[in-house]
């Protein structure tokens, strides 16, 4: 099992910021021809968490389309976004059937990039049709037979859970910004957009419930054929890292580690998660 943590301290480097931030770009842009060059045909598509839709994903989206030049697709889950209306199964394999006939019009197979409950989602679509998965990259995600419940859902967010299950949409969206974000400015910024989205396309408690339901009773599978990379993050604040680190020992998968983002990777640091991918999709398998 490989790790990798963020190290957010000095180091005392001579190389200046402005460097830093050159080089990287100079290495994002060449890895982002080795995509190009060895992605082939085949679509990424971006699964969502509990209670999530694809504008949830913020800028994450559009900064992928810009370094791979397959298509990039956000797919709501049913009971979201989009499928606000629609009832959600209360199973995984029922939420996995009716994705997959969302993409009868996107031709397969697929690179799946998934977060939390879409994370097993994609390792749920793996296991039942290999031939149309061509790798996983996972994030912040779980497995009941691995991990107690109290660290799949960190025991201290219980209560907010709770609040934000029975409260209003304002205060619901503040609430999961609180659970999901580390960082003020994400919040801050975010804030009125969500609420304003989930005014316009509001996500049930009967759906939300059995999403949870759905999640509750995931068992990791044995380990998929296609490529695989899990990320996580150290502090985050809903699911314990440990649920994470399970899996990547069970599977003999990477982990690579964010020191300081919360549970929303996309939304903390969408520039780190850009550059897991694009290394991701770059490397030989």
């Amino acid at each position: 099992m490989v790790q990798q943590s963020i190290n957010n301290a000095d180091t005392g480097s001579q190389i200046t910021d402005k460097e830093v931030q050159t080089q990287a770009e100079v290495k994002t842009k060449a890895q982002a021809e080795l995509v190009r060059a060895q992605f082939g045909s085949a679509p990424v598509i971006l699964l969502r968490g509990l209670a999530r839709e694809q504008q949830h994903w913020g800028q994450f989206p559009q900064l992928l389309q810009q370094h791979v030049s397959q298509p990039v697709y956000c797919v709501d889950l049913p009971g979201m976004g989009q499928h606000y209306m629609q009832r959600s199964p209360a199973s995984l394999c029922g939420i996995l059937t009716l994705v997959r006939r969302q993409l009868r019009q996107i031709e397969g197979p697929y690179h799946l990039l998934a977060m939390s409950l879409g994370a097993m989602l994609a390792m749920r679509f793996a296991e039942l049709y290999p031939a149309e998965v061509l790798s996983l990259l996972l994030i912040n995600s779980s497995a009941g037979d691995l991990t107690p419940f109290y660290q799949r859902l960190k025991w201290q967010s219980y209560p907010a859970v709770l609040a934000a299950l029975c409260g209003s949409i304002a205060h619901r969206e503040q609430l999961i910004l609180q659970l999901t974000s580390n960082k003020a400015q994400v919040r801050e910024a975010c804030y009125p957009h969500f609420v304003a989205l989930a005014r316009q396309r509001p996500v049930s408690r009967s759906n939300a419930l059995r999403q949870l339901w759905a999640a509750s009773h995931f068992v990791l599978p044995d380990k998929p054929g296609c490529k695989v990379l899990l990320l996580g993050s150290r502090n985050d604040r809903l699911v314990d890292i440990s649920a994470s680190q399970q899996i990547a020992q069970r599977w003999q998968v990477p982990l690579l580690l964010h020191q300081s983002a919360g549970h929303d990777l996309a939304l903390d640091d969408p520039d780190w998660l850009l550059a897991q991918a694009v290394r991701f999709y770059a490397a030989p398998e």
